[in-house]
């Protein structure tokens, strides 16, 4: 397994985080029309060129997550998208979940799908160029959720997914989810995100899977998002290292945050709060989405004629993040870039 932790701590060494391009296309092709952006295999081939060659991204961005449909597309010079990636010199990844469906009978509570022909699946991306994957589960607060029952079937699912990643020499990242949406308070989210720690990491040890050969993309705990009462920068970052220095074993190499709905620099923000709390046994860094993806999409908007300016958008939020999980960010440098 030592092979698997020098992959966890090379995806997230000197401050470089992770970067979340696997949206299906559907979300993406969402995302796409809000901006007037037509969605197809190619243009979703061309966004997703555009951000992993991006010049210089390595030295911000360790490790790139990718989606079925581009593992397995090409980019305009011939190459596959793993080879683009790995050649930039960073780490490639997979999304491998089937995505969250209704748990029956709980129709307003969600189990993520998928584990039925992944030990192959799995096999097969190794093959391609992964060396990590990820999958991911959502939990909802309110009116008694989540139930216990949810809790214990993601957590389940997710050692699961972790150990035949492990099995067929991929990293897997860990990614239990607890949505922003609802009005529950900063208290809450920090009870809720550690019960459902708690039970992944008991799940995991029921599986077998080896701590320090895996990464952890947990939500940092805030408030509802139709809270009353917004938390503080400083509030969100105490809270969620707080929960993390309660529940997390310090075999995990790295934990790298989602963003979950955040505002790109809102996120930054956060990240570089919780790095000037001092050190935790654990490396903290970030695996963003829509925190690096918004800037570089609504600078591009579909006109390979913008691909340089939207690269300078994404190097920008890269820069930013980067210098935020090693406590160097500031506003001057927000602005000077």
């Amino acid at each position: 397994m030592s092979e698997l932790h020098d992959i966890a701590v090379r995806m997230l060494s000197e401050g470089r985080g992770i970067l979340a391009a696997d949206e299906t296309p559907g979300t993406i092709g969402g995302r796409f029309e809000k901006l007037g952006i037509s969605s197809s295999e190619e243009t979703r081939a061309a966004y997703r060129e555009l951000l992993v060659t991006t010049p210089g991204l390595s030295q911000w961005i360790g490790s790139v997550i990718l989606q079925d449909e581009t593992f397995h597309q090409q980019t305009s010079s011939g190459a596959g998208f793993p080879e683009v990636v790995t050649a930039q010199e960073m780490v490639c990844g997979i999304k491998v979940d089937a995505g969250a469906k209704p748990l029956a009978p709980r129709g307003e509570e969600k189990v993520t799908e998928g584990l039925d022909g992944l030990r192959d699946r799995l096999g097969a991306y190794y093959e391609g160029g992964a060396r990590f994957a990820k999958w991911r589960a959502v939990y909802n607060i309110g009116d008694g959720r989540p139930s216990t029952a949810a809790v214990h079937a993601n957590g389940h699912a997710l050692a699961r997914y972790a150990a035949l990643c492990q099995e067929a020499g991929l990293v897997p990242i860990v990614e239990p989810e607890v949505l922003l949406d609802g009005d529950h308070s900063l208290e809450v989210c920090a009870e809720v995100t550690a019960r459902v720690l708690r039970v992944v990491f008991a799940e995991l040890a029921e599986q077998g899977v080896d701590l320090r050969g895996m990464v952890l993309k947990p939500n940092m705990v805030s408030p509802g998002s139709e809270h009353a009462q917004r938390s503080s920068v400083g509030e969100v970052a105490a809270a969620t290292v707080d929960v993390l220095m309660r529940v997390l074993p310090a075999a995990v190499p790295g934990v790298a945050f989602l963003s979950g709905g955040q505002g790109s620099v809102e996120a930054t923000e956060h990240l570089q709060a919780m790095a000037e709390l001092g050190p935790v046994p654990w490396t903290l860094s970030f695996s963003y989405g829509r925190a690096l993806q918004d800037a570089p999409m609504s600078t591009w908007q579909g006109d390979q004629a913008r691909v340089e300016e939207a690269q300078a958008a994404l190097a920008t939020r890269a820069e930013c993040n980067a210098a935020a999980a090693q406590g160097r960010y500031t506003a001057e440098l927000e602005q000077a870039a």
